[in-house]
């Protein structure tokens, strides 16, 4: 494998306004391009917004849905791809001819669809639908896999994704700053953001601390380093529907440590070059391949009932 330039970034997206969204992530993908670099990641559901479908019946998600890869949307990323010469992965809300709907990710490149992944655990609507495959595909060389946010929680996710031979997971969020029964969780007011020129600070302190990325930081960097793969988690910033959402797109290396942090309030991207040599220098590669199945295969895939509740949506209503 070959060093590959890899951009994270976060933006502030529109509800429901595809062509908005679009046109950001062009606009950032084309400064990425002419920066050099080979591939651009955006959040989960950045083309479509995201928090705002909690609120959307059947009908109305599948009037925002699309199909893969035949929908206007990626019909759109590919022809950005193409026009910069840039891998694009960003994410938006898909449906099928059975009007099954899912969380969607896509990557794609100038000749059009690299990989699609569906969310395995879905909970912004009742009527979406969970996937119920990993995804590894090639990508300049790489190894790649996605995992869209809470599926990044269930750490068996991501060691099954780097079983399958990734290197870099593509881990896209809207997270963050929303209740918890975890202590210090919770909104931010979005007061804080309109003043955001004039106070920079409250805002920021927030957006650090355990609401934010002292959350974050309990758990991202240890999904890189106990897996020795790198980790590529991009996330919006500012209003998403009438949640505060605080960036801190960044890109973790098998060490678990940052590399490059977008820190900005601006829609805006971060940039590193990704190499090999770490992938077999880290501990995680020691430890995979350290593993004794016989001793737990049995114990992890007992059969099993899932139960997912979402602190933040049920607070949400109240």
């Amino acid at each position: 494998m070959d060093k590959i330039k890899i951009s994270t970034a976060q933006f502030e997206n529109r509800s429901g306004d595809k062509v908005y969204n679009l046109s950001v992530i062009e606009k950032l993908s084309q400064k990425a391009s002419e920066e050099g670099s080979n591939v651009i990641a955006f959040h989960e559901c950045s083309i479509t917004g995201y928090s705002f479908a909690r609120n959307l019946s059947k009908e109305q998600m599948l009037a925002i849905a699309e199909f893969i890869p035949n929908g206007e949307s990626v019909l759109k990323l590919t022809e950005i791809a193409k026009k910069f010469n840039i891998a694009i992965l960003a994410g938006l809300f898909e449906k099928d001819e059975h009007n099954n709907l899912f969380k969607a990710y896509v990557c794609v490149n100038k000749n059009g669809l690299v990989a699609k992944f569906r969310k395995l655990h879905p909970f912004i609507n009742p009527h979406l639908t969970p996937g119920n495959e990993y995804c590894v595909f090639d990508l300049q060389g790489w190894k790649c896999g996605i995992l869209i946010c809470y599926d990044n929680n269930i750490i068996e996710n991501v060691r099954a994704t780097t079983l399958l031979g990734a290197n870099i997971i593509f881990m896209p969020h809207v997270t963050m700053c929303t209740p918890s029964t975890r202590p210090g969780a919770g909104f931010v007011n979005p007061e804080l953001w309109k003043n955001r020129e004039a106070d920079p600070t409250s805002l920021r302190l927030e957006f650090d601390g355990m609401k934010g990325r002292g959350w974050l930081m309990k758990w991202l960097p240890s999904r890189a380093y106990d897996n020795g793969v790198y980790v590529v988690f991009s996330n919006p910033i500012g209003m998403d529907d009438d949640q505060l959402k605080n960036g801190c797109s960044m890109i973790i290396d098998p060490f678990g440590d940052v590399l490059a942090e977008c820190r900005s309030f601006d829609d805006s991207f971060v940039t590193t070059i990704i190499t090999p040599e770490k992938l077999t220098q880290a501990g995680g590669y020691r430890y995979i391949k350290a593993r004794r199945p016989e001793l737990y295969k049995d114990i992890i895939g007992k059969d099993h009932k899932s139960e997912q509740k979402v602190v933040w949506l049920d607070a949400d209503k109240k």
